[in-house]
C-alpha cells in the first residue's frame, strides 16, 4: 500500500494525499492512452488511496493488514472509493449549493425590491422645504388572498415532488464518482408549494400592481442629485417579508432671477450711469426674504459683485445656516438721449477733457447755452 503511493508508514495524511494526487495525474488513463499498463497502475493507486486516505481503514490495515477483517485491500478496484469519491464529493458540494452552503428556502420571507423615482422641485421650494403627495406604482400584497396566491377559502399545498424545498437533485454515476446536480422543481417551478385554485384578483402571483399614495417631506436645502430614502415605501415583500425602500432623486429647476452655486445665490443688478458714479441706496429682491435694501458705493464699476451675507440657500449638510447672495452689477448705458441730455453729457465730457463725437458743426457750448436761454 505505502509502496504503491511511494510514502513511508509514518507519513502524514497530508503527505499521503499529496503523493496520491501526483500519481493520479501521472497515470490517469486519459493521458496514457498508448500505455496499457497505466490503467492497471491507476487502479492500484486508487485502491491504495481508498485505504490510506481513510484514517480508520488505514489503522485497520496497519494492525491487521486488511481493511475489513480479511478482505483484500485491492477489492473494489477502479470503481471503489478513492479518485471517484474525492471528485464525487467535490461535485456534490458544488452542485448542491456551494462548498458547505445551505439551499435557500423558497418559502422564506423575502424583502421587497427598492424603487427609485425622480422628483422635480422649484428653487423656492428647495429653499423653504416642501411636503409632496406622490403616486408610486408598485407591487403590493394581494388583499384578496393575503399574498398566498390561492383562492379565498383555500391554501397552497406543499409540493410532493420536492417536499417543499423547491429544488430536486439529479444523481448521475460515472466512472469517476457520483455527480449531483440541483435544479428547480419542475412541478412547483421552485416555489415549494402547489396552488390548486389561483386567486382571481392576482392570478396566483400573490401581489397586485397598484398606485400607492405616499406623503414625502422634502427638507430645505436639497440640490439636484440629492437622494432621499423613504423607508418601507418600495415594493411589497413576499411570504410575509418586509417591503423595500423608496429612493427619490431630486432635480431643482432653474430660476429666472437667481443662479444657484451650492449654498450661495447669484443675481443681477442694473444701474444707470449716474447711480454707478455717485452711489445710491436700492432695494433688491431676494429669494426667501422679500426685498432687501443695499448700499451701492460711489464709483461702482460694471461687473462689480456686491455681497449680501446670509441671504442665500439653507445648507442641507455641513455648517448650519444659509449661504450668501452675490449681486452682479451691470451698468445701463442709454442708447437714446434727448437734446438736453446730450448737451449736459457733452458739457461734462468737455469739463473732464474727454473727447466725444459731435453730431453737428455747432459748438457744444453754444448748444448748451441755447437750451438754457
Amino acid at each position: 500500500m505505502y509502496q504503491i503511493l511511494g510514502v513511508s508508514r509514518d507519513a502524514s495524511q497530508a503527505e499521503i494525499k499529496k503523493a496520491y494526487r501526483q500519481l493520479v495525474r501521472q497515470y490517469h488513463p486519459d493521458t496514457n492512452r498508448d500505455n496499457p499498463e497505466a490503467e492497471e497502475k491507476f487502479k492500484k493507486i486508487n485502491a491504495a488511496w481508498s485505504v490510506l486516505g481513510d484514517s480508520e481503514k488505514r489503522a485497520r490495515y496497519d494492525q491487521f493488514g486488511a481493511t475489513d477483517g480479511g478482505g483484500s485491500p485491492f477489492e473494489g478496484g477502479f470503481g471503489g472509493a478513492g479518485f471517484g469519491d474525492l471528485f464525487g464529493d467535490l461535485f456534490e458540494q458544488v452542485f448542491s449549493g456551494g462548498m458547505g452552503g445551505r439551499r435557500a428556502d423558497p418559502n422564506a420571507p423575502r424583502r421587497g425590491a427598492d424603487l427609485e423615482m425622480g422628483v422635480s422641485v422649484a428653487l423656492l421650494e428647495a429653499a423653504n422645504g416642501i411636503t409632496r403627495n406622490l403616486e408610486i406604482p408598485r407591487w403590493d400584497s394581494c388583499a384578496a388572498c393575503g399574498g398566498t396566491g390561492a383562492k379565498a377559502g383555500t391554501s397552497p399545498k406543499t409540493c410532493d415532488a420536492c417536499g417543499g424545498r423547491g429544488q430536486v437533485e439529479n444523481v448521475q454515476r460515472t466512472p469517476f464518482g457520483q455527480f449531483v446536480s440541483v435544479g428547480a422543481c419542475p412541478r412547483c417551478q421552485g416555489r415549494g408549494k402547489i396552488i390548486e385554485e389561483h386567486c382571481p384578483e392576482c392570478s396566483g402571483r400573490g401581489q397586485v400592481r397598484r398606485n400607492h399614495r405616499v406623503e414625502v417631506k422634502i427638507p430645505a436645502g436639497v440640490e439636484t442629485g440629492t437622494r432621499l430614502r423613504i423607508t418601507g415605501e418600495g415594493e411589497g415583500g413576499t411570504n410575509g417579508g418586509p417591503p423595500g425602500d423608496l429612493f427619490l432623486v431630486l432635480e431643482v429647476e432653474r430660476h429666472r432671477d437667481f443662479e444657484r452655486d451650492g449654498g450661495d445665490l447669484h443675481s443681477r443688478l442694473l444701474l444707470t450711469w449716474p447711480q454707478a458714479v455717485l452711489g445710491t441706496s436700492m432695494e433688491i429682491p431676494t429669494l426667501i426674504d422679500g426685498r432687501e435694501k443695499i448700499e451701492v458705493p460711489a464709483g461702482t464699476t460694471h461687473g462689480r459683485v456686491l455681497k449680501v451675507r446670509g441671504m442665500g440657500m439653507p445648507r442641507l449638510r455641513g455648517p448650519r445656516g444659509r449661504g450668501d447672495l452675490y449681486v452682479h452689477v451691470f451698468i445701463d448705458v442709454p442708447s437714446k438721449l434727448n437734446e438736453k441730455q446730450k448737451a449736459l453729457i457733452s458739457e461734462l465730457a468737455r469739463e473732464m477733457k474727454v473727447p466725444v463725437a459731435s453730431s453737428s458743426e455747432e459748438g457744444i457750448f453754444d448748444k448748451f447755452k441755447k437750451l438754457f436761454d
